[in-house]
């Protein structure tokens, strides 16, 4: 999932769609993981914008990135909440809806906080976001639903887990 956050971040930019991969990364993993997956992403994601994308290193943008970082962690703690007491596609479903509002909602609010009333507020912007989180989340469900029905993923959880670090 790092290394696709990584496209996401060259495809998309500002709008990488943490909320999916949060989404995804709560549903599984195991909550530890899930965390330090997502807080993987988002270093990925930050390095690949410093590093390639040219991102401003002025302190707003410093705050904005580490802001960012706090709210893709409390997207894959909602989602893994959500995914703790649902079960099945409704719970998958509302997952990712949960963690889409805790990360746009977030959003808003730090905008809203510092009097910032730019494009993150615009309805266009929103569902822009929302298309391309829904669509992210939509791939990789099916990419991991497909991988679960072949056996990949326990195979490599089996294989990974034998390996001593």
């Amino acid at each position: 999932m790092v290394v696709g956050s990584v496209l996401f971040t060259f495809g998309f930019a500002c709008a990488v769609p943490f909320a999916a991969l949060a989404a995804i990364s709560a549903m599984t993993l195991g909550r530890r993981d899930a965390l330090a997956t997502t807080g993987a992403i988002w270093l990925a994601n930050q390095a690949m914008g410093f590093a390639f994308l040219r991102y401003p290193t002025d302190s707003e943008t410093l705050a904005w990135g580490a802001a960012l970082g706090l709210v893709a962690l409390l997207s894959c703690e909602t989602a893994g909440f959500v995914m703790r007491r649902l079960a099945g596609v409704v719970g998958a479903s509302v997952a990712f809806l949960a963690a889409f509002v805790a990360y746009e909602g977030s959003i808003i609010l730090i905008d809203v906080a510092i009097g910032y009333r730019g494009v993150a507020l615009a309805p266009e912007t929103i569902a822009r976001i929302f298309l391309i989180n829904v669509s992210a989340f939509g791939v990789l469900w099916a990419l991991h639903a497909t991988t679960s029905v072949l056996g990949l993923t326990r195979k490599l959880r089996v294989e990974l887990a034998s390996r001593h670090i």
